[in-house]
């Protein structure tokens, strides 16, 4: 499947029959398709004895644009896809071989999201539907089925995922990969999808922003006009110049005052001299 993830889908790929699991010695036809002519196109493959080689074409070994195999085995295991001379590819599908006697009938292809999907256990020794088939999903337990079938109604991206069958007394299918894609042809979205979440944080992210040019802002209008403190005010009392005048009353009124208590110590009998 990486194949086709990294090469432009110019061409379309046919497997008949529709599935991707077969039992050894089965036959399978792969063959490219485009719009205008299918014969630039070549089938390539990449199993466990080729590697990037030209699938077998038909009897004649002209038509490289139509691979038939007649009798699968399980090293034909593989990628296969289209490919043209210019080296443009496409459309890559998975093919499993299976040697055991169950495999899982599911569609080569990816499913598109909404439609109905029918997955069929098949038992190489017994063609008959009177058995009992047990599915699993990612080697969960899904359910049991008597006439074989699980059948998935609108398809959507949670049914993606390995399924596989056992039949008791025959065995177990291998692993069968289903992928599922939008009606565009493009994996679909989750449901909690990246602009749910994208919406917020950049909310988040305009806030802050905002916040810090405020800052800015208010620290460049502190330095070009800064407020008054209180350590700049000076309060200046206007103070009166004092005269000779004022000194000698003051000097006066000190010494006077003296002179009075002195007075008032001197005993009325005793007398001053000089």
């Amino acid at each position: 499947m990486e194949i086709a993830t990294l090469c432009a889908v110019i061409a379309s790929l046919r497997v008949v029959p529709n599935r991707s699991q077969f039992f050894q010695y089965e036959s399978v036809s792969i063959s490219c398709g485009q719009q205008g002519n299918s014969s630039e196109w070549r089938v390539k493959r990449n199993t466990s004895l080729y590697i990037n080689t030209t699938c077998p074409s038909s009897s004649n070994g002209i038509d490289e644009s139509h691979c038939f195999i007649s009798d699968l085995y399980p090293t034909d295991t593989g990628v296969y896809w289209c490919e043209s001379a210019a080296g443009e590819c496409c459309d890559a599908i998975s093919i499993t071989v299976a040697a055991g006697s169950v495999i899982l009938e599911s569609p080569a292809h990816p499913v598109t999201e909404g439609d109905t999907v029918t997955l069929h256990c098949r038992n190489n020794t017994d063609s008959s539907s009177s058995f009992t088939a047990t599915f699993y999903k990612n080697d969960d337990l899904i359910g049991s089925s008597s006439t074989g079938n699980l059948t998935i109604h609108r398809v959507s991206k949670s049914d993606e995922g390995l399924y596989k069958c056992n039949i008791s007394g025959a065995g177990q299918s291998p692993d069968s990969l289903l992928v599922v894609v939008s009606a565009a042809g493009s994996p679909s979205l989750p449901p909690d999808s990246s602009p749910q979440v994208i919406l917020p944080v950049v909310g988040v992210c305009l806030m802050l922003i905002l916040l810090m040019l405020l800052c800015l802002w208010r620290s460049h209008k502190d330095k070009v006009n800064p407020a008054v403190s209180y350590t700049d005010i000076t309060v200046t009392q206007e103070v009166k110049p004092r005269t000779f005048r004022d000194l000698d009353s003051e000097a006066t009124f000190y010494s006077t005052l003296s002179l009075a208590n002195m007075c008032q110590e001197i005993p009325k009998n005793s007398r001053l001299s000089v």
